[in-house]
């Protein structure tokens, strides 16, 4: 179905959302539609501030707005959702796109099983009414499914299309790219070589699967290394974790901006525990590239100087690989929290591959390293 057809049909001129590579034909869409434009289109840091920017549109035009997100972020709109947007409380109605990962039945990485298992009850629980879309759904199937969403709209009520993969098509290519040169893989390879037998955490995405690759490259054993397969946003409060209680070596978190934006209130935390063996690297291209590219709002904000504000005692921000290997050096011996932001270029391996051994077997390796298996 072309999901131009398929917005026709819904109605709805106000989005908001995060990127998922499942919904990368309506990303594309309003992209190269409004791109980002505060009347139509805005992307924002967390599924949970999408649905309270869709509350506010509600609440100052009165017209029904949709929020887009991979199924894993329905854990961080269930407050609003349910607190906010219920009829008990406000009765704010709203349309949920929602990219189904891990769709029991099909194959999908660890962190999307679980979750796709209990996507559908999980909105069932929450009190949303949902069509799953799949390639065979028809345009009279939606224009049917939405009268009677209409219906639950108008009382207040929130209303959910889960879209399978392949589900939605857009013929046009919209292009993402910067104006740096550094790349990602590149940029990880140089951190484990200085980095040595300290201990890694790696942000969801991408960058673990670039982390494993390095490491295979250079056949390095995976010990040193926790890969953050899910749980956006959160791997510098597992490093803060790891680095609070392994004093002796030095932690490194590698981050990414959209992962940083999504909880950047984890930098507030360990600024202000300002732990002595932690360095904070935010690999910075400005966009949700693991999920095809749409931009993040890191481009328009300074982490150093949030870095500083929280407390960070070191920060930095590189765009070469001369000034990378100083930074990071520095970073090395410090004995002070450290922050190095790292400008690089959207784009990856079309050849990258994903981590051989089971989430299960590098939290084992992990902690045998430290002993504590």
């Amino acid at each position: 179905m072309q999901v131009k057809d398929m917005l026709q049909i819904m109605n709805v001129d106000f989005f908001s959302g995060v990127p998922d590579s499942q919904l990368k034909a309506l990303c594309n869409y309003l992209m190269d539609t409004y791109g980002i434009d505060s009347k139509h289109h805005i992307i924002a840091v967390n599924e949970g501030s999408s649905v309270g920017l869709a509350a506010g549109y509600y609440l100052s035009t009165g017209k029904i707005p949709a929020v887009y997100m991979q199924n894993s972020g329905e854990g961080n709109a269930v407050n609003p959702v349910v607190s906010l947007l219920n009829d008990n409380v406000y009765a704010i109605p709203m349309i949920f796109i929602i990219g189904w990962r891990g769709e029991p039945g099909s194959y999908d990485e660890p962190q999307h099983i679980y979750q796709g298992k209990i996507t559908l009850s999980l909105l069932k629980v929450i009190g949303i009414e949902y069509f799953v879309v799949d390639k065979n759904t028809s345009i009279n199937e939606i224009n049917g499914i939405m009268k009677n969403f209409n219906v639950l709209l108008l009382k207040g009520k929130q209303v959910a299309f889960v879209i399978k993969k392949g589900a939605l098509e857009y013929s046009n290519t919209v292009e993402y790219k910067n104006q740096f040169s550094l790349s990602r893989e590149n940029v990880i390879e140089q951190i484990v070589s200085i980095a040595n037998e300290d201990l890694i955490i790696s942000t969801t995405g991408k960058a673990s699967r670039e982390l494993f690759e390095v490491r295979e490259r250079k056949k390095q054993d995976h010990k040193h290394d926790f890969l953050t397969v899910g749980s956006m946003g959160h791997s510098s409060s597992i490093a803060l974790g790891v680095a609070l209680n392994v004093i002796d070596r030095k932690i490194w978190c590698i981050d990414g901006d959209g992962a940083v934006l999504m909880h950047m209130g984890a930098m507030a935390t360990i600024g202000a525990i300002h732990p002595h063996n932690f360095v904070h690297i935010i690999i910075n291209n400005s966009c949700h590239e693991t999920v095809g590219g749409m931009p993040t709002v890191a481009k328009q904000i300074d982490f150093p100087e949030i870095a500083k504000g929280c407390g960070y005692v070191n920060v930095t921000r590189v765009e070469n690989f001369k000034d990378l290997g100083i930074q990071l050096e520095k970073a090395k011996y410090a004995k002070e929290l450290t922050l190095i932001e790292v400008c690089c270029n959207i784009g990856s391996r079309l050849s990258l591959g994903r981590p051989t051994t089971s989430a299960i077997e590098n939290k084992i390796n992990f902690m045998d390293f430290l002993n504590l298996e």
